[in-house]
């Protein structure tokens, strides 16, 4: 855009200076650098704080499946990047132990509830104990506790999706045995009912950035596309300003103005689900301060828009 201008200018200048409307003396001569100058100073230098520019990317949040209950798979439903619902079945687990726990213990949870039954006679006719009602009572209670969760446990050998997503780098087969342990998830989910965009702002012209402010995006992965949004939050925090429990001194290091992090909302929700995580591009955010750049900087995203044809990088 500076290139542009100046290219303008200098037509203008030559057009005059050949019409003989001027004369091309010294003044005329060191025109141009005045107006470069001019141009930095008053315009492109505070475009960097009025309506400033940085890269975007698309952020979904992963979830590690780590079932709730160890056991043989024995259906894996789903295939790898397939769209699913929350609800959807991810992989079954072999229910045959937990179902026979199940029924062992509804069938000690029946008879204790009948002994229970029978004592609550005996001891209303003055046959019996309060105590051994109160036993039984205790001995039902317990075994409804321990239904309960052997029920549960039997749910779990269906694990479900947790959200709308799909799920990537599927490796799980049917006879694989899986564990409930932690450290050790079987599949990746990625969720995709809600879209992240977050866009690097230098520090030096992050200061007049806010939540509301409108905001345009182009991405490599749609060229020659803008799109709007708006700034949803601006975070208030970077890795290089945290501080960590330590049994040590502070560590002495090179301290550099890292970029702050604007988290972006795209008006079009329907687009922005079907961006891929990862997506990258470029964003303008246009605040409440020097306006008249704006319209620069609507030209020059739109721009990077087209260049984005050709340029990988």
């Amino acid at each position: 855009m500076m290139i542009a201008l100046m290219t303008l200018y200098l037509a203008l200048l030559f057009t005059l200076v050949w019409l003989g409307i001027i004369r091309f003396n010294a003044f005329w001569k060191a025109s141009p650098l005045i107006v470069l100058l001019l141009l930095n100073i008053g315009l492109f230098i505070p475009m960097g704080w009025g309506a400033p520019q940085g890269a975007a990317i698309v952020v979904r949040n992963a979830v590690s499946i780590v079932p709730d209950v160890a056991g043989e798979v024995t259906d894996v439903p789903v295939a790898a990047n397939v769209p699913l619902k929350a609800g959807d079945v991810l992989f079954k687990i072999d229910p045959t132990l937990y179902s026979a726990q199940v029924k062992a213990i509804d069938a000690q949870y029946k008879l204790a509830k009948t002994r229970l039954g029978q004592m609550t006679q005996l001891y209303e006719r003055d046959a019996g104990r309060g105590f051994d009602v109160e036993q039984r009572q205790s001995e039902v209670d317990q075994l409804s506790g321990q239904l309960e969760s052997a029920q549960w446990n039997l749910e779990k050998t269906v694990v479900r999706a947790p959200s709308d997503g799909y799920v990537t780098n599927l490796a799980l087969r049917k006879g694989a045995r899986v564990a409930n342990l932690p450290l050790s998830p079987v599949m990746a989910f990625i969720d995709t009912s809600n879209t992240l965009i977050g866009v690097e702002i230098d520090q030096i012209d992050a200061r007049y950035v806010s939540p509301g402010q409108e905001v345009e995006i182009t991405f490599k992965f749609v060229p020659g596309h803008i799109y709007t949004g708006t700034v949803e939050t601006v975070l208030q925090a970077v890795a290089t300003g945290q501080a960590q429990t330590s049994g040590t001194a502070v560590a002495p290091k090179a301290i550099e103005a890292a970029p702050f992090v604007v988290r972006v909302k795209l008006d079009d929700e329907s687009f922005a689900a079907r961006l891929p995580a990862g997506a990258a591009g470029t964003a303008a955010i246009f605040t409440d301060h020097v306006k008249v750049s704006h319209i620069i900087r609507r030209v020059l995203l739109r721009q990077v828009a087209i260049l984005n044809y050709v340029n990988p990088f």
